[in-house]
């Protein structure tokens, strides 16, 4: 498992009660239907980026390489939003996506 970010430990430790109950109701959505672990990793990022939330972004590409998603499905993703949310929202996913999958800045691969 990746490095849980620092503010999300912070926050689990000063709001234990409401991390545990988030988490709980995390784990209840995801047992709810058939998706496999990367399928629901990777619903989650498009949604993050729908939304345009970098640090949700941010969240399930780390999530989703942890469930077994390639750079290029991620990137894929992002690709995929170009004609909903339109090119410069898509590109900036694109960007959140490499922060963690390049985070030393080095070309994609």
């Amino acid at each position: 498992m990746r490095k849980i970010p620092k503010r999300y430990r912070e926050f689990t430790k000063k709001y234990r009660d409401i991390a545990k109950a988030y988490e709980e109701l995390g784990a209840a959505c995801h047992a709810a239907g058939p998706l496999d672990d990367k399928t629901r990793a990777l619903v989650k990022l498009a949604i993050s980026i729908g939304a345009r939330l970098e640090g949700g972004t941010h969240s399930h590409v780390r999530k989703a390489l942890d469930a077994g998603a390639s750079k290029e499905e991620l990137r894929h993703v992002a690709l995929l939003a170009i004609q909903t949310i339109g090119f410069p929202p898509a590109m900036a996913a694109m960007s959140w996506i490499d922060d963690i999958v390049n985070p030393d800045g080095r070309p994609r691969s």
